[in-house]
């Protein structure tokens, strides 16, 4: 009897702690949800709040262009030829992006154009613009291998080793290390060949290549080093019989070809072994700067842009000497821009300066109903700083959604830092942030994240780096220099934007060498000599376009005409007109004018907007 009821109570008791153990699980789970719901509905708060602030704007980009989805697909696949083929001489490159450019020049012809609707009319022009200066790039840069190819013999063996490698064809290790060797060989007869001819020279006239062209080779060689080391990489190690065979011939090869690389450099281009401070570049011509031209739809020739340069730099001395008289030396402004250049801050307080500055030209803008600008854009830019590295190329800040603040650190020479510090000064930054952050570059970049996004294949530095220093004219109109000073700091980048269309041009004319181009913006402009040799050197690296120093000013000269068009005119405020280009993406601005305005355009326009007058050349 006791053990039936020893029994029946550890049962009720077993039941009695399962019941607790749901009730508990169940009182868990509801203070759960309840914990959930309740985050839910404060975190639901917090965003409604935000939205009602707008620093979430949830207004959505609705244009529609009937070419967004084919622009969309052409650039997907571009980009993963490009990511598939990186070598950009290899015919398995070059092949297909020829053929995909053709294919959508094609496509594009067979487009009722009379039926799409402006934006489509648009994006029809920037697209058949687009695929055409592709085009003849993948040309240039074809004729470009074929006019070094006398210096680079060994291109195809390394370019069709790489090919072999993407095609994921079985490798022939015992083949390859006879390659390696018969290359190795030819550079080291090239190279001696060459210093033969550099001996016999003095005795005799020796025709020896363009130092331009030399230097070409030297780069492409150095590119060509690399990818032979991503080719071996790829084996070496992971396949014992490639190992065995290639390893000795690659590391021959290798040495063979840094030895000809530097050789190219020191001997015919003329750089010594223990300095990288000489620019080269490469012009490019009067002919390939009139089809740059064509593309960023400028209907002016190199020397009517001169002509338009040297316009604006004389307007520019003209309010130096206003300002100079202004701080008690007369109209020698370069003892008045020697004054500003030492007022900088003191080691340390570079970022303050620069936050500081930020938000004095965001009020601005608000204060003046200038443009929109989103909270989560103004709360969202943030600051780092240039190492002295990075500084021999950008000696100034460069800007977007990240300020890169150039000053000088502990470790440069005294003589650097105080270049850097009077290249940095106040005045002289006051110009200079608001063109990085708002409402420049960290601007434009936020909206063309979030608007026709499909247009990032056209973007344009007639746009961006001509909007962000339009920013400047219009910032000097409404009076925001307050002092002399202030407007000599606004003053100095005016000149220095002139001064790049009349240097980088004359360069590309090759009417300019680059050290003449130093000379030009220390003696004109009045730079240090560190600042301009980055300046130079950044402009024909090779890294920008040849028109992207002419960008700045001239892009900004259209973006003044456009808008004493539309808002001089009260056909727009001010904000509806800065409101209107960010929306419409980095595209050339004839473009973005036919936009505004309602242009009438035809199937094959061509440019033809003269936003500087008919003839900016000086009459005689």
């Amino acid at each position: 009897m006791r053990d039936k009821l020893f029994l029946r109570r550890r049962k009720e008791a077993k039941q009695h702690s399962e019941t607790g153990l749901r009730m508990g699980r169940q009182r868990r789970f509801w203070l759960v949800e309840i914990s959930v719901f309740a985050f839910l509905f404060w975190s639901l708060g917090l965003f409604s709040q935000a939205v009602g602030q707008g620093r979430y704007a949830l207004e959505a980009d609705t244009s529609t262009s009937e070419l967004a989805p084919s622009i969309l697909r052409y650039e997907v696949d571009r980009q993963s030829l490009y990511r598939s083929f990186p070598v950009e001489s290899s015919p398995l490159r070059t092949g297909p992006l020829k053929d995909l450019f053709e294919r959508w020049l094609s496509a594009l012809a067979s487009w009722d154009f009379e039926k799409l609707s402006q934006d489509g009319k648009i994006d029809y022009i920037l697209f058949r613009n687009h695929l055409e200066h592709q085009l003849r790039q993948l040309g240039l840069r074809q004729k470009a291998l074929a006019e070094a190819e006398s210096l680079l013999p060994f291109a195809r063996t390394i370019i069709s080793l790489e090919d072999s490698r993407r095609e994921m064809k079985s490798p022939d290790s015992q083949q390859f290390a006879v390659a390696l060797h018969t290359m190795s060989k030819q550079i080291d007869s090239l190279r001696k060949r060459w210093e033969v001819r550099l001996q016999s020279r003095e005795k005799e006239t020796v025709s020896l290549p363009k130092k331009t062209l030399a230097n070409r080779a030297a780069s492409i060689t150095a590119n060509l080093r690399e990818t032979l080391k991503n080719w071996f990489t790829f084996y070496d190690g992971y396949d014992p019989l490639f190992t065995w065979w290639v390893s000795e011939p690659y590391k021959v090869a290798d040495a063979a070809l840094k030895n000809y690389a530097d050789f190219l450099k020191r001997q015919l281009v003329g750089v010594s072994s223990d300095t990288d401070k000489v620019i080269i570049g490469d012009p490019i011509g009067n002919e390939a700067l009139l089809a740059e031209l064509a593309h960023e739809m400028i209907p002016y020739s190199p020397e009517e842009l001169i002509a338009i340069a040297n316009r604006e730099f004389a307007w520019c001395e003209n309010e130096m000497k206003k300002a100079s008289r202004d701080l008690g030396y007369g109209d020698d402004w370069k003892k008045a821009l020697e004054h500003v250049k030492t007022l900088h801050v003191e080691p340390g307080k570079q970022p303050e300066l620069v936050r500081d500055l930020a938000l004095e030209a965001i009020e601005f803008v608000e204060k003046h109903d200038l443009v929109t600008v989103p909270p989560l854009a103004r709360e969202t830019w943030r600051m780092e700083m240039l190492t002295p590295e990075q500084q021999l190329v950008s000696p100034f800040f460069l800007g977007g959604e990240v300020i890169r603040v150039s000053f000088p650190t502990s470790t440069m020479p005294h003589e650097a830092k105080m270049m850097s510090m009077r290249g940095n000064n106040i005045h002289f930054s006051r110009a200079t942030v608001f063109h990085e952050l708002i409402p420049g570059h960290h601007l434009q970049g936020f909206m063309t994240s979030r608007y026709k996004t499909y247009r990032r294949p056209f973007a344009t530095p007639f746009w961006t780096e001509g909007g962000a220093l339009y920013w400047e004219m219009l910032f000097w109109d409404l009076g925001f220099p307050k002092t002399p000073e202030n407007r000599i700091g606004m003053l100095f980048w005016r000149m220095h934007r002139c001064a790049r269309i009349i240097f980088s041009l004359g360069f590309h004319l090759e009417k300019m060498t680059p050290e003449e181009c130093i000379d030009f913006l220390i003696e004109r402009v009045g730079h240090e000599r560190d600042n301009a040799t980055a300046e130079v050197r950044r402009s024909f690296s090779g890294e920008y376009s040849p028109l992207y120093q002419c960008a700045y000013m001239l892009g900004a000269l259209q973006l003044r005409a456009l808008r004493a068009e539309l808002v001089g005119t009260g056909r727009m405020t001010n904000r509806e007109f800065h409101d209107a280009i960010l929306k419409e993406n980095s595209i050339p601005i004839e473009m973005l004018r036919a936009k505004l305005i309602g242009q009438q355009l035809g199937r094959d326009h061509r440019s033809s907007w003269k936003f500087y007058g008919p003839n900016p050349l000086p009459t005689k």
